[in-house]
């Protein structure tokens, strides 16, 4: 038990790195190449904005869907691994379709952008529910599941920043060695696309799940799919403070490129100020397991909280000349924000036993779909967010940060720094009033579920 356990904290993790690759490009930088690398005029980009919030609006809203057809699946490999093999396939797939320039202007380009972006999320969705949801199978001990929880942060966010720090320095390598700024972006998002698939392999042959749901598996009719959702009332709290929380992280750093480029006035220290909240990032969640010995979740989630706090404060104020402010800030949101990364990820997962525990039936996808779900929603608010600033503001017809308006810079560092900061401050009172799973009633729910001979012990 031991060696599998060790064993599924790396190949577990691992299978995420080019997923968040590919994530990372998408939320954070679709936007950014349509305005400033393709250059689409300003009438066709309203309508690719409001696509893209539709979208991911639909998208998010199926996430429920995708995870009782997983919760509901029966196969020799399981119900999880099926769904991550056919999202290993179809995701590459669109994922370079969108970086694709076919040449397409107005209405062409409208709905050649339609179909691709509806099938990456649908195939995205796929792995990424079915990926997250095989967690809670992999064992039931909250510490082991905070150790396997943060190496797959660890990994995904390393995924994330390789693309975060790389994309304007690699891009602009590709583009000049195959012809164009859109030829870089699409190479680039090939090679990502390759190495999540590559990735992904690792989790499908080497996870080995350890059978700790010992009751007979039941189906999920579709008439209580929501019920499952809306009667678990832990679940139902965590999703409301993950959802203000990514609304808020999301706007933020989809405005991050808009910010140095106009803002600082040299985009290429993106991926300088990048690397800073990387090494900040995963040095946090690196610690979370060191930290989490000496102190309980609640103080875990303050701390970050007042960190992250402090971080946009700094950062609102700091004068844009210099590095030194804004990189200081930066480590301190980061570091902040890996905490509760992961924090939410074990509420979720632990939602899943509590479920079990009060509804009297398991459903780890179901459960899961709804982190998805939320990150989803809080990319479509925060890219609406971004995408109302950048045009109101003047940002969208600007070249250079002599173009914009002090006004303009304003409006977005109010969006980016002062919005958020009340999102984080809204979650964490959520959180703080209404999420009771501590670590006693953790261990009750556990002993309770073994009573009634539904888990088994480790």
């Amino acid at each position: 038990m031991k060696n599998t356990l060790r064993r599924n904290r790396f190949t577990f993790g691992l299978g995420t790195i080019g997923r968040d690759m590919v994530y990372a490009i998408v939320s954070m930088f679709l936007i950014f190449y349509i305005t400033d690398v393709i250059e689409l005029n300003e009438d066709t980009f309203k309508w690719v904005a409001v696509i893209i919030l539709a979208a991911r609006i639909f998208d998010a809203l199926t996430d429920p869907l995708m995870g009782f057809i997983i919760d509901n699946t029966r196969t020799r490999w399981g119900k999880f691994k099926p769904w991550i093999v056919v999202g290993a396939i179809t995701s590459p797939i669109f994922t370079i379709l969108l970086f694709t320039d076919f040449g397409l202007q107005g209405a062409g380009y409208i709905a050649a952008f339609t179909f691709f972006y509806l099938m990456w999320g649908i195939s995205y969705t796929t792995h990424d529910i079915s990926y997250w949801s095989m967690l809670p199978s992999l064992t039931i001990n909250q510490k082991e599941r905070e150790k396997i929880g943060s190496i797959a942060r660890i990994c995904a966010n390393v995924g994330l920043f390789f693309v975060v720090v790389g994309i304007v320095p690699l891009t602009g390598m590709l583009g000049e060695t195959f012809g164009s700024p859109q030829s870089g972006y699409f190479v680039f998002s090939i090679l990502i696309s390759v190495f999540m698939a590559l990735g992904l392999c690792i989790t499908i042959f080497g996870v080995k799940e350890t059978g700790i749901v010992t009751h007979k598996k039941q189906s999920t009719p579709i008439r209580e799919l929501f019920r499952v959702i809306i009667k678990n009332d832990q679940l139902f709290y965590t999703v409301i403070a993950l959802s203000l929380f990514m609304i808020g992280y999301i706007t933020t750093t989809s405005f991050g490129l808009y910010y140095f480029k106009y803002a600082y006035g040299d985009e290429n220290m993106f991926s300088i100020f990048s690397l800073i909240l990387g090494v900040s990032q995963l040095t946090g969640l690196a610690l979370f397991p060191v930290f989490s010995k000496w102190f309980d979740r609640k103080k875990l989630f303050t701390t970050a909280i007042i960190l992250m706090v402090t971080g946009y404060i700094i950062f609102f104020f700091a004068p844009v000349t210099t590095m030194l402010f804004i990189g200081i800030a930066g480590a301190l949101i980061f570091f902040g924000q890996a905490f509760i990364q992961l924090l939410m990820t074990m509420f979720v997962a632990d939602s899943v036993d509590y479920g079990h525990w009060k509804l009297g039936k398991r459903n780890d996808s179901i459960t899961f779909s709804l982190q998805p779900l939320v990150y989803k929603l809080g990319g479509a608010i925060g890219t609406g967010v971004v995408s109302l600033v950048i045009i109101i503001s003047g940002i969208k017809e600007a070249r250079t940060a002599a173009d914009v308006t002090a006004e303009g810079i304003m409006m977005m560092k109010i969006a980016m720094f002062i919005f958020p900061m009340l999102c984080f401050v809204a979650s964490y009172i959520i959180y703080r009033l209404k999420f009771k799973i501590d670590a006693k009633f953790y261990t009750q729910i556990l002993s309770d579920l073994r009573e009634r001979g539904e888990i088994a012990s480790e």
